[in-house]
């Protein structure tokens, strides 16, 4: 089983002051990643601290992920997935919100699940299985 992280897991981590570990130590010969939308929404929480305390504090939590996890890019076969994906929901009435639907696309181009707190979204991708952290 390999999994995609989504930014609710390490929006979780960070408010809880919990370490990558937390997430990965049941992931013993497993894979796991995070999709390129998923760094650039942490990137943007760094960018929009409010304190210079804030902004050392998060720019050290998001340069620690994004060093221990690797990135999948946005690429031709994710951008195919993307517009299934899109066209099928939208069709059904199921719309998710843009980010959501980039990371379940990236999830699904490379066959792993999603690990998110953010189930109910996720849920509407059809083939994409999606998992919740048991802490």
């Amino acid at each position: 089983m390999a999994r995609l992280i989504d930014t609710s897991v390490f929006i979780q981590l960070e408010r809880r002051g919990l370490p990558l570990e937390m997430v990965v130590a049941g992931m013993i010969d497993e894979s796991y990643a995070l999709a390129a939308i998923t760094a650039a929404e942490l990137l943007y929480g760094v960018e929009r601290a409010d304190t210079s305390e804030r902004l050392t504090k998060r720019t050290t939590f998001v340069e620690a992920m994004l060093s221990a996890v690797p990135v999948i890019p946005f690429d031709l076969p994710v951008a195919r997935m993307h517009a299934r994906i899109w066209a099928r929901l939208d069709a059904a009435g199921r719309r998710i919100g843009p980010y959501d639907l980039l990371v379940a696309a990236t999830a699904l181009a490379i066959g792993y699940d999603v690990l998110t707190f953010n189930v109910s979204e996720f849920e509407r991708v059809p083939g994409l299985t999606v998992l919740r952290p048991n802490w």
